[in-house]
């Protein structure tokens, strides 16, 4: 099995890939994609099945474009999914003697999900597919599906987040938040010559006050987390309080703290108590305003910054009053670390580097990177945020 689920076979020392497959079976195969390199199929029978192959727990698996690995055991998928993610470390060169895995319940687990016309999309497909109840959603969101028909949900594409740790009033009611969609509006300009306006970005931002159009609230042990329901939140309370805990252990504290890509502060707000002063960094100023609210009462500084401008411009001034950065978290996009960051990460060694990723070969590349430079991985965790799927989130934690 590869990255994404597939598992990839040779036809004639042509590389294949077969969704729904599993290692070591024999199947009859038709090609539905051929390109120069690789060839795209599905099965047309299964000749020798594998001893992990299991009847998939939900009626609409394979139709529905989410679950792609419903068909495997559970164990067999963690196993998959930790394989998955050691190759892509060794492909660079990091060898790794344990690999420690960090999971939760199999089903009823994901709390944010996407509707569009008020169902899910089909695999592969701009169609839309009846839910009345999907076996991984949390009960808070099956219970919405369950009272609200479909033709009754909003049309177009929309975010909803159900889960039983959601606190306060929501627009739904029964911890489930939906994200309202507002159309921005404004003057039409018309005729003269078109000139474009930079919006000057505050690199500070202390005191903004929080949109209120999608606001939701959890409590993650013990502490309240706000968010903005259409932007990013992890969709797995259950694992993401097991990784929290984690990385609380894993940090011993000091003087500073420092948060890139910090999103709305999720990770800050349980290690910013443990050091003198924190600072944020996001280019999301949505998400940044959400941050200030969840870290109000506790000293730090937030950047309404890239990662690459943060360290060029901020970085130095910040180092030569307050000096290096005790512990740093670090949670890019699925493309990784940004050149610069990872250069500033190499030449300002930090005790520790607390490094989460979504993506397996930009944490393996990055990791190789900080290696070189003198830094020690120490521990890798398989974060398994989404079983029935081959998607991969991992923790790395490296030393000086």
């Amino acid at each position: 099995m590869v990255a994404g689920g597939d598992c990839m076979a040779k036809v004639n020392g042509k590389n294949v890939f077969i969704p729904f497959a599993l290692p070591g079976e024999k199947l009859a195969i038709e090609i539905t994609k051929s390109m120069r390199d690789y060839d795209c199929a599905k099965i047309t029978r299964i000749i020798e099945s594998s001893p992990e192959r299991v009847q998939p727990f939900c009626p609409l698996y394979g139709i529905c474009g989410g679950c792609n690995t419903q068909h495997i055991s559970q164990k067999f998928q963690e196993d998959l999914r930790l394989g998955i993610l050691k190759d892509a470390f060794e492909r660079e060169g990091i060898s790794l003697s344990k690999v420690e895995v960090i999971s939760g319940g199999e089903k009823n687990y994901r709390s944010r999900i996407q509707l569009t016309d008020g169902g899910f999309n089909k695999r592969e497909s701009n169609e839309v597919v009846e839910i009345k109840n999907c076996p991984v959603a949390t009960e808070e969101l099956n219970s919405y599906f369950e009272s609200v028909p479909m033709t009754s949900r909003p049309r177009g594409r929309i975010h909803l987040f159900g889960d039983s740790r959601v606190t306060g009033e929501t627009n739904l009611g029964n911890q489930v938040a939906l994200a309202e969609f507002v159309e921005k509006t404004g003057p039409k300009i018309t005729g003269g010559t078109k000139k474009k306006v930079k919006n000057k970005v505050k690199a500070r931002f202390s005191g903004t006050a929080v949109s209120q159009i999608n606001p939701c609230t959890v409590s993650l042990l013990g502490k309240s987390v706000s968010f903005d329901v259409k932007g990013f939140f992890q969709s797995n309370m259950q694992v993401l309080e097991s990784s929290l805990k984690t990385m609380i252990d894993l940090s011993v504290g000091g003087k500073n703290l420092l948060d890139m890509y910090s999103g709305v502060g999720t990770f800050s707000v349980f290690l910013a108590p443990l050091f003198e002063k924190t600072y944020l960094v996001e280019h999301n100023r949505d998400a940044l305003v959400f941050a200030e609210q969840n870290l109000a009462g506790i000293k730090h500084e937030s950047y309404g910054l890239s990662g690459a401008k943060w360290v060029s411009q901020i970085a130095p001034k910040i180092i030569s009053t307050e000096g290096e950065f005790d512990t740093i978290v670090i949670d890019p996009p699925r493309s990784g670390m940004e050149r610069e960051v990872r250069d500033f990460l190499c030449a300002h060694k930090a005790k520790r580097i607390l490094s989460v990723s979504c993506d397996a070969p930009t944490h393996a590349r990055d990791a190789a990177r900080l290696i070189k430079a003198g830094y020690r991985l120490s521990k890798l965790y398989l974060l398994d945020f989404y079983p029935q799927t081959a998607h991969i989130e991992s923790l790395a934690l490296f030393e000086s």
